[in-house]
C-alpha cells in the first residue's frame, strides 16, 4: 500500500525544465492525462476545475469537439506549408475574418504572443525608418508584461525576471499605469498626472506607445478605465505617433467585447494577438496592421521589405483551430458578453472579507489583492498558500503573488464557478 501511494506521488521528470519555476523550492507538477470543458483530469486524482484557462489560453474549454474536429479534418488535407511561397484556404479565411473584426486590413502570422509583440515593434520601428524618420523613442507603461523575447522584455517592466539581460535591452520611456478598483476615489487624479507625463514624453518624436488595453495581465490584473485610454490615444494622435495594443491576453472576448480595444473605444495602428486565438489548441501569433503601415514597406528598395518570418507561419492546423474558435465566438457571443454578470455576485461577496482589497472586474477576469503584512507583489508567499488550499478543494488557480484572480473557460458551469469562489474563500480563511 505504501509503495503504491509513493509511486503515485508527483515527481520531477529528469529531463524537463519547466517554465517560471524554481525546482529547489517548488512542488512537482501533477500528471494530467486528459481534460474536458473546465475540468482537468489528473492521473489517480479527482477532477480539478481550471480556474485560469491553463494560462489564459483555453477559451471554450478543454478538448472542445468542434475545434478538435476542425484540426483533424485539416490534418487530412494539409498540415504545413512554407507561407513565403504559398497560401492556403484556412489562412485566407482567417485573414479575411480578423480584418473585418478588427478593422485593420493587414495580417502577419507568427508563433506566439511574444513574437506577435516583437513583430508589432519591428513594424513600427521600420515603418518610420522607411519614411526617412530616425526617431527612436518607445513609450510603455510601468508593470506591463509583453513577453519574454528581447523586444518584448524591453517594453515590459524591468524586474527580477529580465534583470540578467537588462544591459542588452533597448531603452524605453515609461509612465505609470493608473489602475483602479471598486470604490476607488482617487482615479481621476492619478489619470490626470499620467496624461501630463505622457504629453511631456511625446514632445520627443516617438515611434509608438504600447499598452495592454483595459487589463495588465501578468503585471497583476491591473485594470484601467476606458475613458483614460481614450485620452491616451488622443495624446498619441496629437503627437503623430503610433498606438500598439497588446491583446494577447485581452482579445477574443476576455474583456467583455470581442477585443478589449473595442470596449475601450480605441483605434490602434497595430494589434498583437495570441492565447485565445486558437481556443488554446495550438500555438499561434498574429499581428494586425493598418493598411497605411503596410504601404510603408512597399517599393523597389529591398531595405523597405519586412524581413521577418517563422517556420510555422500560418500553419494550416493552427489556422483551422482559429477559424473554428471564431465560429464558436460568433455563434454564442453571449458567453463572453454576459460573463461579467456571472462573476459579479461572487466577487461582491468575497470582497467583504477583511483580507481582501482592491476588488475589480472586467469581462471574464475577476481579481483582488490580499492584505499582507510582509512582502507584497509577485514574490509574496501568500499566493502559494491560496493556491495550495484551493487545489485541495479541487480548484486550480495561480495567484500572481498577493493578487488572486479567476479567468475560467467560457464553458464553465455556474456550480463550478461558485466552487472556485468557495475554494478561494477557504484559502483566505486559512491565512
Amino acid at each position: 500500500m505504501n509503495a503504491k501511494r509513493q509511486s503515485s506521488q508527483p515527481k520531477w521528470h529528469p529531463n524537463i525544465w519547466p517554465p517560471f519555476t524554481q525546482l529547489s523550492s517548488s512542488v512537482p507538477p501533477l500528471l494530467v492525462e486528459a481534460a474536458k470543458d473546465a475540468l482537468l483530469l489528473p492521473k489517480d486524482q479527482p477532477p480539478i476545475i481550471d480556474g485560469i484557462s491553463s494560462w489564459w489560453v483555453t477559451l471554450h474549454g478543454h478538448s472542445n469537439p468542434y475545434i478538435a474536429q476542425a484540426i483533424a479534418s485539416q490534418a487530412q488535407k494539409l498540415e504545413q506549408i512554407i507561407f513565403a511561397d504559398f497560401t492556403h484556404p484556412q489562412a485566407n479565411l482567417l485573414a479575411t475574418r480578423l480584418s473585418k473584426l478588427t478593422g485593420l486590413e493587414k495580417l502577419f502570422f507568427s508563433d506566439n504572443g511574444s513574437t506577435a509583440v516583437e513583430v508589432a515593434l519591428k513594424m513600427a520601428c521600420q515603418w518610420w525608418k522607411n519614411k526617412g524618420d530616425n526617431r527612436s523613442q518607445i513609450v510603455a507603461f510601468e508593470d506591463a508584461y509583453h513577453g519574454d523575447t528581447f523586444g518584448a522584455m524591453a517594453v515590459g517592466e524591468r524586474n527580477l525576471f529580465n534583470e540578467p539581460f537588462s544591459e542588452m535591452l533597448f531603452p524605453v520611456q515609461r509612465i505609470p499605469w493608473p489602475e483602479t478598483w471598486w470604490g476607488d476615489q482617487e482615479f481621476e487624479n492619478r489619470e490626470k498626472k499620467v496624461l501630463i507625463d505622457l504629453e511631456h514624453l511625446l514632445k520627443t518624436p516617438t515611434i509608438a506607445v504600447i499598452l495592454e488595453p483595459l487589463v495588465q495581465g501578468a503585471g497583476g490584473m491591473k485594470m484601467v478605465r476606458p475613458e483614460f485610454l481614450i485620452e491616451v490615444e488622443k495624446k498619441i494622435r496629437q503627437a503623430n505617433s503610433l498606438l500598439i495594443t497588446d491583446e494577447v491576453l485581452t482579445g477574443f472576448g476576455r474583456c467583455g467585447e470581442f477585443f478589449a480595444f473595442q470596449r475601450a473605444g480605441l483605434k490602434p495602428d497595430l494589434i498583437s494577438l495570441s492565447k485565445g486565438l486558437t481556443g488554446g489548441f495550438l500555438p499561434m501569433g498574429i499581428t494586425m496592421a493598418r493598411k497605411s503601415i503596410h504601404e510603408g514597406f512597399l517599393g523597389d528598395d529591398p531595405k523597405h521589405t519586412f524581413w521577418h518570418g517563422h517556420s510555422f507561419t500560418a500553419n494550416p492546423l493552427g489556422c483551422a483551430a482559429a477559424n473554428a474558435s471564431l465560429d464558436l465566438l460568433e455563434k454564442s457571443p453571449e458567453k463572453f458578453l454576459n460573463f461579467e454578470s456571472r462573476h459579479l455576485p461572487h466577487l461582491k461577496k468575497i470582497a467583504k472579507n477583511p483580507k481582501v482589497k482592491y476588488p475589480r472586474l472586467t469581462g471574464t477576469i475577476a481579481a483582488f489583492n490580499i492584505k499582507v503584512d510582509g512582502r507584497k507583489g509577485y514574490l509574496s508567499s501568500v499566493g502559494k498558500i491560496i493556491k495550495s488550499s484551493a487545489l485541495k478543494s479541487g480548484v486550480f488557480i495561480r495567484p500572481l503573488g498577493d493578487v488572486v484572480y479567476l479567468m475560467p473557460p467560457l464553458c464553465i458551469k455556474d456550480e463550478e464557478l461558485e466552487k472556485c469562489y468557495i475554494a478561494i474563500q477557504k484559502g483566505l480563511n486559512s491565512i
